[in-house]
């Protein structure tokens, strides 16, 4: 369970250092061992594999003594290149880079939301609102920074690839929406790879109750689902299988109760008609 900052790895980048590690101990050998045959510190091998970056030629060298053929390289320093590649975001100075990352290489993000409308299907007016009344008072320079940010990760949606997301919001999550902001969740939700569906009050207590979550499948299958969580000391990403499973089926669940995407559609539009 980690928190991202902008000091830390990227996903890529711990991708790497898991691939480096599978093919060290394919090669059956220790941390030590593989330290003593490249002249390395045991633990600059232990911290390459947990996403620090190795250089270039250091990079060709664990393949060599990790037994690849030079013949099978080429994906390997693929994965490197595009590993120490500079995702668009980090010009803006952001505290916390984890999960736009994280969002930029996912192909599905699965996200509930119980306070909030998606950040990927906010407005500006809408995304300008919530900063308004934070407990943290930001200047307006700051602001349009995260407008900006925000609406640069909503490109994803549209595109040649574009990211499959399917939103659950909790009805009480729609509370405060304007118009606008309902009718822009309207019009998203006809591309044909966004699904919005609303979870009503009616249904009464119900898992989603513990708290907002976000399920991120990458296109790559080796790449572990990550689940994402925000709370009031920051957020986290956990890897772990068993609680990513835990996650989606709480997510496909409350999928079951929540109304279809044409009920939803209905319900939000008849709120906005009401505001």
């Amino acid at each position: 369970m980690v928190r991202l900052t902008r000091n830390e790895p990227t996903h890529r980048m711990r991708r790497l250092g898991e691939v480096l590690r599978e093919l060290r101990l394919r090669a059956g050998l220790s941390q030590q061992e593989a330290a003593d045959r490249l002249n390395y510190d045991h633990r600059k091998i232990s911290r390459i594999e947990k996403g620090q970056k190795p250089d270039y030629h250091g990079m060709r060298a664990m393949l060599d003594t990790y037994g690849v053929p030079f013949s099978q390289w080429e994906p390997y320093m693929e994965m490197y290149a595009r590993a120490l590649e500079k995702g668009w975001w980090t010009k803006y100075d952001l505290d916390d880079q984890g999960y736009i990352s994280l969002e930029h290489d996912a192909a599905k993000v699965s996200d509930f939301q119980i306070t909030y409308v998606p950040g990927l299907l906010q407005t500006p007016d809408y995304i300008r609102s919530i900063f308004a009344t934070a407990r943290v008072q930001r200047s307006k320079k700051w602001i349009a920074n995260q407008i900006e940010v925000r609406l640069l990760r909503q490109e994803r949606l549209v595109g040649d690839e574009p990211l499959v997301l399917h939103a659950i919001i909790m009805e009480s999550a729609l509370a405060y929406a304007s118009a606008a902001q309902l009718m822009h969740l309207n019009e998203r939700q006809r591309l044909a790879n966004v699904t919005v569906q609303v979870l009503p009050h009616r249904i009464g207590f119900n898992d989603g109750q513990r708290g907002a979550f976000t399920v991120l499948d990458f296109p790559v299958k080796a790449d572990r689902s990550v689940l994402y969580v925000e709370h009031a000391a920051g957020s986290q990403h956990i890897e772990d299988p068993s609680k990513v499973k835990v996650a989606r089926l709480t997510f496909t669940h409350l999928s079951k109760f929540a109304l279809t995407p044409d009920e939803s559609a209905e319900w939000i539009g008849r709120l906005a008609a009401e505001r």
